[in-house]
């Protein structure tokens, strides 16, 4: 991309809302966008990639307070990367808990249907004797 996309543009690509993209902007999770010389925001291939790495962390259910602090420390150079790091390194460690959370939830469920598809073909068996 060597061009600049307006919102628009970004918004269509990522999936994401003109007004999610504002607010974005506004609480810090994305750098101010060049803009314009009539002000319409004018967004450049870094800021896809990054919209794009949010999405994934908004996709983990990482709370927007620690999306905000991990901005922050990007925002302040190489001398955070080992905080950055650890920031996700935690958050990994979630999101795993959170993965076997749900398997161990996809058991039960799956148990569960079994359980009454068995009733089922029983109830289907009594009827056609």
């Amino acid at each position: 991309m060597d061009e600049f996309l307006t919102i628009t543009e970004v918004a269509q690509r990522t999936g994401l809302s003109a007004h999610t993209l504002r607010y974005y902007e506004r609480a810090g999770l994305i750098a101010p966008v060049d803009r314009a010389p009539g002000g319409q925001r004018r967004y450049a291939a870094a800021d896809l990639e990054w919209i794009s790495f949010l999405m994934r962390l908004r996709g983990t259910r990482m709370p927007v307070g620690q999306m905000q602090m991990f901005a922050q420390l990007r925002s302040q150079g190489e001398s955070t990367v080992a905080a950055r790091r650890a920031l996700l390194e935690q958050h990994l460690v979630e999101v795993q808990e959170s993965i076997r959370a749900m398997q161990h939830a996809a058991q039960v469920l799956q148990t569960k249907v079994d359980h009454y598809r068995g009733q089922e073909r029983t109830l289907h068996d009594r009827g056609h004797r």
